[in-house]
């Protein structure tokens, strides 16, 4: 067998259901490389030894007692940290801030509940920055998260520390969520496989609302089944749900063993949310050479138009300062927050009622202009950013929060529009550059039309098979 830490999510729990390792063995080893690891690259802000330990002896338990390996959950004895967006019961929960203090989460959150029902083993919290509102991981209260690529770069955010965790070895799976890309915008930096579902497909439930519907939970992972097995796994409706989809035919796993057909991909590479916002060079090579790609596998590639004016993106930006507001911060820890989040917070008290609802119609105005701007596309392709990973420190401006603001928009130009809509959208890790002797992973971003998750990962899965990114692994492994 390989080393523990070299095998996906799936191939490490069928290796738990053949006996082949036990999952007492699994969480000592991902515990030694946190240990060793994470002082370089800053995923976690909280370890839980004595929980992942306890929950592998459970699911020893569990192996034993149980005759047939069909009948065990699916990741039974898999490491899964979770994000310190979510409320894991007897943790810790600061959201990025130390505004929150020592708040200690009296529950699990639902897709927590599904991760523990699944059988994976909570490592601990993955670092996320102040209320995970900017696409770089850099809170107060822990170190920067840093690409194991070149530690000297972000791991971008806001979920940068989990896919820290995956990157470097430490877990093969992580928890994470996107709001305005940031499941994708770390999973380019990174090179990890990062997908936001369609609205509705992960319930935020049973404890929180569905809000503005900007949001969803999801996962980073090294491949792309690993990403459809766990969207198996999340994709349960609570009681009461806003947004309710259709399943898929089957499995979401098994539309990876499912050819796509001849799909027509529209090519987006001109900035959206920014005019002019400027494109590195390797960002555009990727995704020419993904084009190219595409059509040697008889996808039929054309020029997209930009579905929307960079200024309709206003409304994202209304919504999004009024999300900061409702963080539940006492009037008395203000102070506390960082520059951003309060620049943002003000921001959010001078939206009016009238101009918040007239932001919501008009994200729901533009998306049905996008949906018939790209109605005859299945896929649209573009770059998943606009810049290589950004060197620790270099986003993070305190002394001018807007200009911090508009450095993160010209950053993820393309990443938001998927959040806009609600539809769904990939990160892969198909390319690679080198950058200052350095080689570092590129993220192309496939998005897809409402509730086609389907459609994506069998496209993901056809370009895995034909531009494998498995054996790439940062110098850290």
């Amino acid at each position: 067998m390989s080393e523990i830490h070299e095998l996906t999510g799936l191939e490490l729990a069928t290796a738990v259901r053949k006996r082949e390792v036990s999952p007492s063995e699994v969480a000592d080893h991902a515990l030694e490389r946190a240990d060793r690891l994470d002082p370089s690259v800053g995923a976690f802000v909280t370890l839980t030894p004595d929980l992942a330990r306890e929950q592998a002896a459970e699911a020893e338990i569990l192996l034993r007692e149980t005759r047939s390996g069909d009948e065990l959950p699916p990741f039974l004895g898999v490491p899964c940290p979770v994000k310190d967006l979510a409320m894991v019961a007897g943790v810790p929960f600061r959201f990025g801030s130390a505004a929150l203090g020592d708040f200690v989460a009296p529950a699990d959150d639902g897709v927590v509940t599904l991760l523990r029902q699944a059988g994976t083993l909570m490592l601990g919290k993955t670092n996320t920055p102040e209320f995970g509102l900017p696409p770089y991981t850099e809170p107060d209260i822990a170190p920067p998260a840093r690409t194991p690529w070149d530690t000297t770069r972000s791991a971008g955010g806001s979920s940068g520390g989990s896919a820290a965790a995956v990157a470097a070895g430490i877990a093969p799976i992580a928890h994470g969520s996107d709001g305005g890309g940031s499941l994708r915008i770390p999973a380019s930096a990174c090179g990890l496989v990062g997908l936001k579902p369609t609205r509705g497909r992960v319930s935020p439930g049973p404890y929180h609302p569905e809000g503005a519907g900007l949001a969803s939970n999801g996962v980073l992972t090294r491949d792309v089944r690993d990403t459809a097995a766990l969207l198996d796994v999340l994709s349960h409706q609570w009681p009461g749900d806003l947004y309710v989809l259709a399943p898929p035919r089957t499995t979401f796993l098994d539309a990876c063993e499912r050819e796509p057909g001849r799909l027509r991909v529209g090519l987006l590479t001109t900035p959206v949310i920014v005019d002019d916002a400027p494109v590195d060079d390797a960002c555009l090579a990727a995704v020419v050479r993904t084009a190219r790609l595409l059509e040697d596998l008889g996808h039929q590639v054309e020029p997209a138009p930009v579905p929307f004016a960079a200024q309709r993106w206003d409304s994202f930006e209304a919504v999004w300062s009024v999300l900061a507001l409702s963080a539940p911060v006492p009037p008395e820890d203000e102070h506390l927050l960082l520059p951003l989040t309060r620049w943002l917070r003000e921001k959010g008290r001078s939206v009016s009622g009238i101009e918040y609802a007239s932001a919501l119609g008009l994200i729901q105005t533009t998306t049905r202009e996008t949906a018939a701007t790209w109605a005859a596309y299945d896929v649209i392709l573009s770059p998943t950013l606009a810049r290589l990973p950004a060197p620790v420190g270099s986003q993070r401006d305190d002394a001018d929060p807007a200009a911090d603001f508009a450095a993160q928009m010209a950053f993820t130009p393309w990443t938001s529009i998927w959040n806009l809509t609600g539809w769904p959208a990939v990160s892969l890790p198909l390319e690679t550059t080198e950058a200052d002797g350095v080689t570092l992973p590129v993220g192309v971003m496939l998005g897809g039309r409402h509730g086609a998750e389907e459609t994506l990962l069998s496209l993901a899965a056809q370009l895995e098979a034909a531009r494998p990114w498995r054996d790439r692994r940062p110098a850290t492994w």
